[in-house]
């Protein structure tokens, strides 16, 4: 079975601050920044940059119990996740355990943007925390 995988969606960045590190994407890589975002299910502000298709996403945590927060405690800024844009997050999730995969997310949440996300835990694929994405209509 296929999982529909369309395209890398974004690439999510873990930084103690955003305002830091802004000016490097924007001058330096010439990305545009869209806007941001404070996802408090995840206790966490979101820049978004754009890319081509895709963005990177600046991670600033909002909170010291958040998970971007313990990843930052833990290995320092840097790349926290990949997410790939699925058509049907939920026939992808059933893939994923048929196949074995450890999930972070059973089911999906609500991300930045209002879309459906889940994540597929680094142990079952390699250290790579993976995020499935898929935009509401």
């Amino acid at each position: 079975m296929n999982m529909n995988v369309e395209r890398i969606d974004h690439v999510g960045i873990a930084v103690k601050s955003i305002e830091s590190r802004l000016p490097y994407y924007q001058d330096a890589l010439g990305l545009n920044y869209v806007g941001e975002e404070v996802v408090e299910e995840q206790k966490v502000r979101v820049a978004f940059l754009k890319i081509g298709e895709s963005r990177l996403e600046l991670l600033e945590p909002t909170s010291e119990d958040s998970t971007v927060a313990k990843f930052l405690q833990k290995r320092g800024e840097g790349i926290h996740h990949i997410a790939v844009h699925v058509k049907d997050i939920y026939s992808a999730l059933e893939e994923h355990k048929r196949l074995g995969s450890r999930l972070i997310d059973e089911d999906p949440r609500v991300g930045a943007h209002n879309m459906l996300i889940a994540f597929v835990h680094p142990k079952s694929t390699g250290g790579v925390l993976i995020e499935l994405c898929q935009h509401q209509d």
